[in-house]
């Protein structure tokens, strides 16, 4: 599932697309102890219009933001078919369309036993039916082919206890503190997913998408044993891997102009390829082609595959996950922050048998603490 098949979701995603409908939806209630205290499937076109405009948008944020950060597709191990496997239990409950009883008990009894969560919890569920655009010989006028895409996105939302506090009694004039028991279904989810994924305009039921609210501490538990996947690297973890690499590789030829011109050749391809549906990635091939764009040596090339392979292995990174914004020069005592229009302006040198950082002023005006002044 690529940039362009998450987009056409998206898009057509709202009670305005006459391509997308909401059919049912499953919600249920988990304590602390992995109890399933509630659980109701309903039809979502006869709900309360705000009970079910809030629940469309809650599942709507379990397949926003970017492909490859909050967004990741997995494909399932091979064991995930077998009886009790993952995907079979999500295939079944992708067939029965969230009308089974028992299929919902099931599905939800695989989640409440496989997740880790930190409190309490409601799953919301919607079955989908998407009539599958798609454009005329001559690209131009959208239509609607005969295919139909029957999807399931599934939302994790924490569930809070408001804490006591002091309300205002305008009867009697006065303030006074209160107890509050009601626990308060987040509308902005944790984590969620959405199965099968969706490829070239059609199901793909080998793979699932999964989403996370914090690119940086996904819930791993609900990859690994509720989808049945094996969960690789973060973002984060994707950065900190290729540092580590082009650490191990470059090595004591790894200075400040090797490490910002690799930056802005990484960007360059991003850039390249920003209208590709399919997110740019960066490979031990491309890794060697860079490194040896920006003059490091062939005897540090030629350990660029070994290096990759043992701290990466077959996958390719993704390119987006790799660039910094900004670039930071720091010291125990000096940070420099460096913005990406200003990086030719540094330069190391030896000054007076000195190591310094020399920045090139095009204006003596400068500011120190919030205050102008002029460098003389």
């Amino acid at each position: 599932m690529n940039k362009k098949d998450l987009a056409q979701i998206k898009r057509n995603l709202t009670e305005a697309s006459n391509f997308m409908t909401l059919n049912h939806v499953l919600c249920a209630f988990v304590d602390a102890d992995k109890n399933i205290v509630y659980s109701k499937h309903q039809l979502h076109g006869i709900m309360p219009a705000e009970e079910a405009e809030i629940i469309l948008d809650t599942l709507k944020k379990s397949i926003s933001g970017s492909m490859g950060k909050s967004m990741l597709e997995f494909e399932f191990n091979k064991e995930a078919y077998q009886e009790d496997g993952a995907q079979n239990i999500l295939y079944k409950t992708l067939q029965s369309k969230l009308l089974d009883d028992e299929q919902n008990t099931r599905f939800l009894e695989h989640i409440t036993q496989n997740i880790q969560y930190e409190s309490t919890f409601a799953i919301f569920a919607g079955h989908f039916t998407y009539d599958v655009m798609t454009r005329d010989k001559n690209e131009e006028e959208l239509d609607v082919s005969e295919k139909r895409f029957n999807f399931i996105v599934t939302a994790f939302c924490p569930v809070e206890i408001a804490d006591d506090t002091l309300v205002y009694d305008d009867i009697e004039n006065t303030l006074f503190k209160k107890h509050n028991t009601d626990r308060i279904v987040s509308r902005t989810p944790s984590d969620g997913f959405m199965y099968p994924a969706f490829s070239e305009n059609a199901a793909d039921i080998n793979k699932v998408l999964y989403y996370t609210k914090s690119a940086k501490k996904p819930n791993i538990s609900i990859v690994d044993d509720v989808l049945g996947c094996q969960f690789l690297m973060t973002a984060s973890d994707e950065k900190e891997t290729f540092r580590k690499v082009l650490n191990e590789v470059v090595g004591d030829e790894l200075d400040y102009t090797v490490i910002t011109q690799v930056n802005e050749k990484i960007k360059k391809v991003i850039d390249e390829n920003k209208y590709d549906s399919d997110l740019p990635s960066i490979d031990d091939i491309k890794l060697r082609d860079i490194l040896y764009d920006v003059g490091v040596s062939d005897e540090k090339l030629q350990t660029v595959h070994k290096i990759y392979k043992d701290n990466v292995g077959e996958k390719a990174l993704t390119a987006q996950n790799l660039v910094s914004t900004k670039t930071v020069v720091a010291t125990p005592e000096i940070t420099i922050n460096i913005s990406k229009e200003a990086t030719e302006k540094i330069r190391t040198s030896v000054i007076e048998g000195r190591r310094c950082l020399v920045i090139d002023l095009d204006d003596p005006q400068i500011t120190v603490n919030g205050l102008p002044t002029t460098l003389h």
